[in-house]
């Protein structure tokens, strides 16, 4: 984007949209930056319930989880961004392991806090007096509830943000600015209606009616987050064969047929994963692994080598 003089530090949101479009992102909306008090309270229900599992570090960080402003001093907005990732090609369908489409290409924590970084720079360029900060899941922002007061969506019962006649197959992050902007329209209505199908569908039973996700009966927990290895249990029979993650909730989630592949490559799927059989999972090897996962930075490295073959092991002997 050109800036000339008459447009030098004069920076509002729709500048700022177009500058995110260019960078690369799908979705971007705008809300101003306030503490989240009901989001706070339902969040220590959840916790209440023991359903983040093992996950003790969703305990720590309450303060800053919450307010745009602990994380960022004089925080006045926060510009929430989207990236869909519904990949072009998918795993081949007569594989018996299967994995999460995030996990496709490469990981996404890395490529969207460059986005992020570039897009703050574009900023500055028009006004060097913004200051702000990216991030990405990793970091304490209820990133899902920042996108749903930026109008982006609503928070479907599975948990996930479900783009109007676009779906769920997006990445979220948020840049959190100490500028005043023109704000989008909070998005309130719920879209799922009386709808239940991720609900039923869900193999291990591990989403409520009342849109409660309980981790310890989650796949992608279970397969990813969960350190320890799979023991069996009243929901092992039902993991459907996934030994990383689980796109179940989405695949059947009616929303999603609106969900169509990323029209640029962003996250470079890993082609060779993809048709990756049967008997290489189960007779990868340490040096395989590294080659096929670590060093071409999928997420899949995240849960290591022998947290893989562990999985692949519960599922094969399942």
């Amino acid at each position: 984007m050109q800036i000339n003089n008459t447009s030098k530090n004069k920076i509002n949101s729709q500048i700022i949209k177009k500058l995110a479009r260019e960078v690369g992102f799908d979705l971007c909306g705008i809300s101003p930056a306030y503490e989240l008090l009901k989001e706070q309270k339902d969040y220590k229900k959840w916790l209440s319930f023991g359903c983040h599992g093992k996950m003790s570090y969703l305990e720590k960080n309450l303060d800053l989880r919450f307010d745009p402003s602990a994380i960022v001093e004089n925080a006045k907005s926060v510009i929430s961004l989207a990236v869909n990732y519904y990949p072009q090609k998918l795993q081949n369908t007569e594989t018996y392991y299967k994995f999460s489409k995030y996990a496709y290409g490469k990981d996404y924590h890395l490529i969207l806090k460059n986005m992020l970084s570039v897009l703050l720079g574009r900023i500055r360029e028009i006004n060097e007096s913004v200051t702000g900060r990216g991030f990405v899941d990793s970091a304490p922002v209820m990133e899902k509830s920042w996108a749903q007061k930026a109008g982006l969506g609503w928070q479907g019962k599975n948990g996930c943000l479900i783009v109007p006649k676009q779906g769920s197959y997006f990445f979220l992050c948020e840049l959190i600015v100490d500028m005043k902007l023109e704000y989008d329209k909070e998005f309130v209505k719920d879209y799922c209606g009386n709808c239940t199908r991720c609900v039923e569908y869900c193999p291990t039973g591990a989403i409520s009616e009342e849109g409660f996700v309980n981790a310890e009966e989650c796949i992608s927990y279970l397969t990813i987050e969960l350190k320890d290895s799979l023991v069996r249990g009243s929901t092992s029979p039902k993991f459907d064969n996934w030994i990383f993650g689980c796109d179940v909730c989405q695949d059947v989630c009616p929303w999603n047929k609106f969900a169509k592949p990323a029209s640029e490559d962003v996250f470079g799927v890993n082609e060779e994963l993809l048709d990756f059989t049967d008997e290489q999972w189960e007779n990868i090897t340490r040096e395989q692994f590294l080659a096929l996962i670590k060093k071409k930075n999928s997420p899949m490295a995240r849960i290591k080598y022998d947290k893989l073959k562990s999985n692949i092991e519960f599922m094969k002997s399942d």
